[in-house]
């Protein structure tokens, strides 16, 4: 009698253990809904001609250090483009100089119009001891990477670029305005 009220206690235990690993697999799954009040909130005129885009890559381990926890890291792979431009707004008429055949023009002097991470193509490779940390952790090294690749733009060659970019864009439009002699400068 023990034997058969046992085994039916251990019959409706395995029942009721499947039932819920297929209700949590299987079940209702949760979906998500999204409601927006979008609004435009500023619009301004853009006179930045973009004329190079580098590319940036970089590696970082970042890490948090903790006097009462495990030390927790994480591995990203970041990708960032960084934007050299020439502001046209900044041209004024007194900024070109048209004499016959010949036309003269001074342009603003090239700047780096932005930098920006482009997170859709960077990578959380991996995390170590993060736990309930990781959100933090992996802002923090955004945070960082994004730093270094400020840094690396502002030591690169991009304004050199910029500028050699600019003729190269300037000079065959002004020559097919029907200029035969074209000088392009800068500030």
């Amino acid at each position: 009698m023990m034997m058969k009220f046992l085994k039916t206690i251990l019959f409706i235990g395995v029942v009721v253990v499947i039932g819920w690993f297929l209700l949590v697999r299987y079940g209702n799954r949760p979906t998500s809904e999204s409601k927006h009040q979008l609004l435009i909130e500023r619009i301004e005129a853009m006179g930045k001609l973009e004329l190079v885009k580098y590319r940036f890559s970089d590696v970082l381990e970042h890490k948090n250090v903790s006097a009462y926890l495990p030390d927790a890291s994480v591995l990203l792979i970041v990708k960032a483009d960084a934007v050299g431009c020439v502001d046209l707004t900044k041209l004024s008429p007194h900024n070109i100089e048209v004499i016959g055949d010949s036309v003269s023009i001074q342009l603003p002097t090239p700047e780096i119009c932005y930098v920006k991470i482009d997170h859709e193509a960077s990578k959380v490779y991996d995390t170590k001891m993060a736990f309930f940390r990781e959100a933090t952790l992996v802002d923090e090294a955004f945070k960082s990477a994004e730093k270094e690749v400020y840094k690396e733009v502002r030591n690169s060659d991009i304004l050199r670029q910029t500028k050699e970019n600019a003729i190269h864009v300037f000079k065959p439009l002004l020559e097919g305005l029907g200029f035969s002699k074209v000088n392009v400068y800068f500030e």
